[in-house]
């Protein structure tokens, strides 16, 4: 008896411990295989720091199919794993924007939150009869802190991927999209980049776009470089954006002396200069290297921008006149080879889980300078069907008619933009500071840690524009009007440059992975019946079968103690 109340009391002694121990040291187990209830250090820091509540409304709810009610549920367990490190701080609620009363208060919540930046999409379902429906749903969240307000996108479509792919990379990126809108709000310390002039860069206007994307994280600028290298020194970044003008060995220094000090670049270089006018005007144009004297600099870091032209038949398409002379001109789709359509390498954060990106006349690029103590990483490359033409060459309307066959299209994933991380050696290192800069600081010879990120392509980061003057609208980034579709340049740049900035690690968010383990289609059409008899009939087998042993052992049991 003693003993039995000892037991008692132990064990109430040891639950009251572990009650204490959990109340005054907080942690969870995450037992999975990806970790996917399992935040990154960061986001707790971030979380721990919040000293206001955090109101989240999801626009997911409602009658779902499958695909986004799991998204919905992976929205929910990630905002409970947010509210568990935030002390309570994260309040949520889920809206449905097609209840409503009438037809009319529904269609006027669904011009409030498309007037909101929240676009509802068109879902095609089936219901319980098999008849085919129609559906609105807005894959978005909203967060509410400290009076300002973001709006987040759930649901990420990648051309080429299916609907189960799209939706699995969707719940993959959800911590990384909530705190990087959170991040947007919390941070009042805003870093700045700049945009190089002076060297024939684009000018405003056509990078109009990415300014804006970027303007939601930096602080924005434009300039040329003076005598003083210093001036780069309050910029986080660089962004080099298709110059056709020599860069004097003045500028270089500064350029250089700036990475030797940590700085970050983003180069988007031409490797060959192409009369567009010309082509539009004739069949044919000649194109020549695009020598901007930064070949040396570049190879002493470990990349080299080749002199060349890149086709694909991955590419896009240009209308084409068909039609014999004198006849009524009839355009048909062609595809321009001259434009390919770079696919992006799924092992970086820059790149992972994006559409393939426009571009326009570009070049390969190869790494050299193995010897040196950086890391170099393919970001886009073109297709296993690729042609490369060395310049100075022509370059015609006639490459429409090539067929797409492996005798012409004989090479595959050209590297069209990569990234370079470690220390880099100065191109300046062995000489003398060149004529013109005004500064008393010694040549640094050795980079601190960096990055750069390197596109043989300047037309990567140019929008279109349409009409002059007051009539002058600005297109997106990477959308293509003849193909009337969007490419992920605008997403694909915006991650370059915060990659290459940040220096606390949030980018590594978007290198998150989850398998994505789905039911074998065809043994499911195949097998149905046997699937359905084995659930049905094996539990029920198992139970019985159980049930046989336990009254064969009482049964013996019972019996044994009788005969004694």
């Amino acid at each position: 008896m003693i003993k039995r109340v000892l037991h008692i009391v132990l064990f109430t002694v040891a639950i009251l411990a572990i009650y204490f121990i959990s109340e005054r040291h907080f942690f969870r187990i995450d037992l999975t295989s990806e970790k996917r209830y399992s935040l990154s250090d960061n986001t707790k820091n971030l979380l721990r720091s919040l000293d206001k509540e955090l109101d989240v409304t999801v626009y997911l709810d409602g009658d779902l199919n499958a695909g986004f009610l799991r998204l919905r549920k992976a929205a929910k367990e990630m905002l409970d794993e947010l509210d568990a490190y935030a002390g309570t701080k994260v309040r949520y609620t889920f809206d449905n924007p097609s209840e409503g009363a009438t037809n009319e208060e529904r269609d006027k919540k669904y011009m409030e939150l498309e007037s909101r930046g929240m676009r509802g999409i068109l879902v095609h379902d089936r219901d319980n009869e098999g008849q085919e429906m129609q559906k609105v749903v807005f894959p978005w969240m909203e967060i509410k802190y400290n009076g300002k307000s973001k709006v987040v996108n759930l649901l990420k479509n990648i051309p080429g991927k299916s609907g189960e792919e799209n939706l699995n990379t969707s719940i993959e990126t959800l911590e990384y999209e909530i705190t990087d809108a959170l991040r947007l709000m919390i941070n009042t310390d805003v870093p700045k980049v700049a945009f190089l002039e002076g060297h024939g860069e684009w000018i405003q206007p056509l990078v109009y776009d990415m300014s804006q994307e970027l303007s939601r994280y930096y602080q924005v600028d434009r300039g040329s470089i003076t005598e003083d290298p210093s001036i780069l020194d309050n910029y986080k970044a660089l962004i080099i954006a298709g110059p056709t003008e020599k860069f004097s060995e003045k500028d270089k220094y500064a350029i250089d002396q700036y990475i030797m000090k940590g700085g970050k670049v983003l180069w988007l270089l031409d490797g060959t200069r192409i009369s567009l006018d010309s082509l539009s005007t004739a069949s044919q144009t000649v194109g020549i290297e695009n020598n901007v004297n930064l070949s040396d600099q570049l190879f002493n870091y470990g990349v080299r921008i080749n002199a060349n032209l890149v086709q694909d038949v991955q590419c896009l398409l240009i209308p084409v006149n068909t039609a014999r002379m004198g006849d009524q001109p009839k355009y048909e789709p062609m595809p321009w080879y001259y434009s390919p359509l770079a696919l992006t390498v799924p092992s970086h954060p820059i790149s992972k889980n994006l559409a393939p990106v426009k571009t326009e006349f570009a070049s390969s690029i190869d790494f050299v300078n193995e010897e040196l103590n950086v890391r170099k990483t393919p970001l886009i490359v073109t297709s296993n069907s690729t042609h490369v033409q060395n310049v100075p060459s022509i370059v015609s309307m006639d490459v429409v008619n090539v067929e797409k066959s492996g005798y012409y299209f004989n090479q595959r994933n050209m590297i069209l933009g990569s990234v370079l991380e470690g220390v880099f050696p100065s191109a300046f290192a062995n000489r003398m500071v060149p004529e013109g800069i005004k500064s008393s600081e010694k040549t640094i010879k050795e980079s601190k840690p960096t990055k750069m990120v390197v596109i043989a392509d300047g037309d990567v980061i140019r929008n279109d524009i349409q009409g002059k003057g007051e009539n002058m609208n600005i297109l997106p980034l990477g959308y293509d009007r003849y193909m009337n579709q969007q490419f992920g340049n605008k997403e694909f740049l915006l991650n370059a440059v915060n990659y290459l900035t940040d220096d606390d690690g949030w980018m590594s968010l978007r290198s998150r992975e989850i398998k994505l383990r789905l039911l074998n289609k065809r043994a499911i059409i195949g097998q149905r019946t046997f699937w359905q008899v084995t659930n049905v009939a094996l539990p029920l087998l198992a139970l019985g079968l159980f049930g046989i042993i336990f009254n064969f052992i009482r049964k013996r049991k019972y019996t044994g103690e009788l005969k004694q």
